[in-house]
């Protein structure tokens, strides 16, 4: 019921709304400066984080006695979600050398699946390894739809937003509210610092030329990257930092 009922009540607001196109001035962000001979430079070099932090996580994970896991299972959700914050650095980089509907398919796939990653890491944690797993590759196929949806739609020519909309609401609803569920690690609460960052993310990029036109150091879509970014390693301290509550069986 804690999955399928805000499914239902965000598909039906969704649906009830109108087809929401993607504007095309989106791709005008606010910092065109070129540096070493590349476009865009501060929009591109700011995906860094992204990989530093997916390569981090990949290697904290599998590194012994860094992590600690009720059932061993739990660990492939993350392992998912750090490699493609490296996929999100390279997606992210492609786009914003030449920003388009086409180059930003490579932006929100990746991005997407990090989503749905994080979210069946979650699940399994707080509702059952076996129903995380099982919802994985689900939501994976579900997140990745979002975003063809949308730029098949685009090509079509009525862009809409509101399938890949709808799941990113769906994906944080439901992250918030399994924080209400009984824990089995500490530091359940990092849980929202991360939704804070990923707020925080969003709010930086409608700020893009606010935040630019303060003195033209830097534009609020590159911050947006760091802050995201730090989403990301706000779910690897986590990791590191967390200990178990009780050995509970965990299927």
């Amino acid at each position: 019921m804690l999955l399928l009922a805000p499914a239902v009540v965000i598909a039906i607001i969704a649906l009830l709304l109108a087809p929401i196109p993607q504007p095309l001035t989106y791709h005008n962000f606010a910092d065109h400066r070129a540096w070493l001979g590349i476009p865009n430079f501060g929009d591109v070099f700011s995906n860094l984080p992204f990989a530093i932090v997916g390569i981090w996580g990949l290697i904290v994970l599998f590194t012994p006695g860094k992590t600690k896991f009720l059932d061993s299972r739990e660990r492939w959700p993350y392992f998912v979600m750090f490699a493609s914050l490296i996929l999100t650095a390279w997606g992210s980089a492609y786009y914003h050398l030449a920003p388009d509907n086409g180059r930003l398919v490579w932006d929100r796939i990746p991005i997407m699946i990090v989503f749905m990653a994080l979210l069946a890491a979650v699940i399994a944690e707080r509702v059952s390894v076996n129903a995380g797993l099982m919802l994985f590759p689900v939501l994976e196929a579900v997140g990745v739809a979002s975003v063809l949806y949308w730029r098949s739609s685009e090509l079509r020519g009525h862009g809409d937003l509101r399938f890949y909309a709808a799941v990113q609401v769906y994906a944080i609803l439901i992250l918030l509210l399994a924080l209400l569920l009984p824990p089995n690690y500490t530091r359940g609460s990092d849980f929202a610092v991360v939704v804070g960052f990923y707020a925080l993310a969003k709010i930086l990029e409608e700020g893009d030329r606010r935040v630019f036109a303060v003195g033209h150091l830097v534009g609020g879509h590159t911050l947006k990257h760091v802050a995201a970014a730090a989403a990301g390693y706000w779910v690897l301290r986590m990791l590191t930092k967390r200990q178990l509550i009780f050995a509970t069986d965990p299927r």
